[in-house]
């Protein structure tokens, strides 16, 4: 009977899952839209991509080396880092777009936070609504040889039609991985099948933000108005690959439908009501920042512990 009252350390539930496994799985998710990006604007696009993950991994390793701190380059953080980055920059940047914005992601937004675990925000995000503040034109400059036009949520703002076909196939133009919903939707599934993510944060986020567009869109129940706007932009692509970043997601399953649906209100918000024509980046990072207090009032009591009064909680 002795062995059944050893006391361990906590955890007392293990996982098999390494950080590493789980963002090499996030990698290969990425690599469907990414290699479809390629496909459709270009060698140059993949040059791009490759030195924006260069980037983000030298950025990291210089700086632990400096601070004498140990090597985390191989949970391949960084690498998805810059791999997010590089697939939200437009295949017309400058080469020094990625690498500004590399350094930016991972230097201020994740290490001097205390690297991974501790960043207040997606770093990739942090990085393209920098780049995004600081360099507008070269960063809505979708303008190449195959799409001269504006971008179809661009047409839409604006009360044109769209193809949306095009829009679900990704012949159009915008940034290198978003244009084709199939391809981030294909790579969704490898991540919903491989357990790394479920489709709570990314089902109430689209859902949330389909019924917004229906209510104040101004069209109503118009179902190709509806697809483009689905299809169109970020939102594909911030739902299943960058809401979902653990780090900055709520943990609770209730916290993360909250989490959803303000995602998506921000997204139909900035949208239909902003200047822009699109919202997912900003949306997104100010839900990475109400997140802390989304689990203040979702996690659930511990056993024996009363539930506090709201004056409790306030003070």
């Amino acid at each position: 009977m002795s062995e059944f009252r050893n006391v361990s350390s906590n955890p007392h539930v293990r996982s098999g899952s390494t950080t590493t496994n789980i963002m090499l799985w996030v990698i290969i998710g990425l690599c469907f839209p990414a290699a479809f990006g390629v496909f459709n604007f270009g060698l140059y696009a993949l040059v791009l991509i490759l030195l924006s993950i260069a980037t983000t991994v030298a950025t990291e390793f210089i700086y632990e080396k400096l601070m004498h701190k140990p090597n985390t380059i191989g949970d391949l953080s960084a690498v998805v880092t810059g791999l997010l980055l590089g697939i939200n920059l437009p295949s017309t940047a400058p080469f020094w777009l990625p690498i500004i914005g590399g350094i930016f992601g991972i230097l201020v937004v994740k290490m001097l936070f205390g690297g991974l675990g501790q960043n207040f925000m997606n770093p990739a995000l942090g990085a393209r609504c920098f780049l995004v503040i600081s360099f507008p034109r070269l960063m809505t400059d979708f303008v190449t040889d195959t799409y001269t036009g504006a971008t179809p949520l661009a047409a839409l703002k604006a009360g044109e039609e769209v193809d949306v076909m095009k829009m679900i196939e990704g012949f159009t133009g915008g940034v290198i991985g978003e244009t084709s919903m199939i391809a981030i939707v294909i790579g969704a599934c490898v991540l919903i099948m491989a357990g790394v993510i479920d489709l709570r944060i990314p089902g109430s986020y689209i859902v949330s933000f389909g019924l917004f567009v229906i209510i104040f869109g101004g069209r109503g129940w118009n179902p190709a108005y509806l697809s483009a706007q689905l299809a169109g932009g970020g939102l594909m692509l911030g739902a299943f690959f960058m809401a979902t970043d653990y780090v900055t997601s709520p943990i609770t399953n209730v916290g993360k439908y909250i989490y959803g649906i303000v995602l998506g209100l921000l997204t139909g918000i900035f949208r239909i009501f902003g200047s822009g024509a699109e919202g997912v980046s900003y949306a997104i990072i100010i839900g990475n920042l109400l997140v802390p207090l989304i689990e203040r009032w979702t996690l659930p009591r511990a056993f024996g512990i009363p539930k506090k009064s709201r004056k409790e909680v306030k003070a």
